[in-house]
């Protein structure tokens, strides 16, 4: 039965919006107590009658001592000082104490990722090796590459019993969150208070879930915000990340950001997309130079030419010319592919024997999964050299 933390009669409020079977405590010694009779309870929700500062040091505790209990705590008042100061004490949600829909809501979504994290500690028990980071990139826009990296996600997390999370590292014009049409409630900026000292619970609190085994990390919404993360917390976010999850997939920007780059450092695998144009083939060379510059190794690469069936005067053994490497996978172009985007369900999802769903399915299998309890064996870590500042 949750907690509610709160010293007078205004906790009956409170205990309406959460519903059901509650108990109360009137001071936060009681409520460490109630948590420490029942180590199977997950979430505490803190009065707004309680001192913050000694709410958040409460929490802080409890993060360290229970990571799968989450704290809500409700206020009368909130602003972003106090938003700031309880993501780094690790509380789940903040809301108003006037509000109970919104309370009713933190607290599902909290005992939500408590049930995840659960079902993260018992597999972690197990001792999995960390999960593999497929980066997925293309130097120029309009290849593809998010449709790859959504339904690469899919195919993974299909019918394996694999965890999977999509991460969208286009921080100023992600498209993930609209391609699969899902409102983020939490995105990549949401980690800002927690950096440096990120950890599973954070890491899933920022999460979207789409599908069973299939979550995601969603790009920031507001203007802005891309430039407020640092290459260091994207570095920290896949590191969490790896630990909780078989595959990490990376949707990326047509660039070599700082961030594409941490990204292709952590990973296990790159996965480099073009389209039968000239421009698109003429970056996939440069792309494949860069990466040799920066030492990654060549055997961590596949490179996949969508629309491989575009009759535009480019042949596949024309592009294998072009960029002296071969290609490992063709996906063809198809009407059902935007189709599939406008309505927000992945094409692997919506027609799993269509010919494109096919052949993403077909890479996934061959390129990505691995032998059945050796999914996640990481492969060697490449490294960059050092580029003068």
């Amino acid at each position: 039965m949750p907690i509610v933390c709160e010293p007078t009669l205004s906790a009956g409020q409170l205990i309406v919006s959460i519903g059901g079977q509650v108990r109360g405590a009137e001071s936060l010694g009681a409520a460490a107590k109630l948590l420490d009779n029942d180590p199977s309870e997950t979430l505490v929700v803190i009065g707004p009658e309680l001192e913050a500062s000694e709410a958040l040091a409460f929490t802080a505790h409890v993060r360290l001592a229970r990571p799968a209990v989450g704290v809500v705590l409700a206020r009368d008042f909130v602003d972003v000082a106090l938003l700031s100061r309880a993501l780094q004490a690790g509380v789940r949600e903040v809301v108003l104490a006037d509000d109970p829909a919104a309370l009713t809501a933190a607290c599902r979504r909290s005992r939500e990722v408590s049930r995840r994290l659960a079902a993260a500690s018992a597999d972690n028990a197990l001792a999995a090796p960390d999960g593999q980071i497929v980066t997925v990139f293309a130097a120029k826009g309009g290849c593809g590459k998010t449709t790859l990296a959504v339904n690469l996600g899919v195919a993974l997390a299909r019918g394996t019993g694999r965890r999977v999370c999509i991460i969208d590292l286009d921080l100023a014009f992600g498209d993930v969150a609209v391609s699969m049409q899902v409102d983020p409630a939490r995105t990549i900026v949401d980690a800002l208070p927690m950096a440096g000292h990120l950890d599973v619970t954070g890491a899933a609190s920022l999460l979207t879930r789409y599908r069973p085994g299939l979550e995601m990390l969603l790009a920031p919404v507001a203007p802005g915000d891309a430039e407020k993360v640092p290459p260091a917390l994207t570095r920290e976010l896949l590191t969490v990340l790896r630990g909780m999850f078989d595959y990490v997939v990376v949707d990326t920007p047509a660039q070599f950001s700082e961030h594409v780059l941490t990204a292709m450092d952590v990973s296990n695998h790159h996965v480099l997309l073009t389209t039968p144009d000239v421009p698109a083939v003429k970056n996939l060379r440069i792309t494949l130079d860069m990466l040799d510059l920066l030492s990654y190794p060549r055997e961590i690469r596949s490179v996949v030419l969508n629309r491989s069936d575009s009759r535009v005067g480019l042949t596949l053994e024309d592009v294998e010319r072009v960029v002296r490497c071969p290609i490992v996978a063709q996906v063809p172009s198809s009407r059902a592919v935007p189709i599939s985007i406008n309505t927000g369900n992945p094409i692997t999802l919506a027609s799993s024997g269509h010919p494109v769903s096919q052949a993403i399915t077909r890479f996934a299998e061959q390129r990505l999964l691995t032998a059945p309890g050796a999914a996640a064996t990481p492969l060697s870590r490449p490294r960059r050299r050092r580029r003068s500042a």
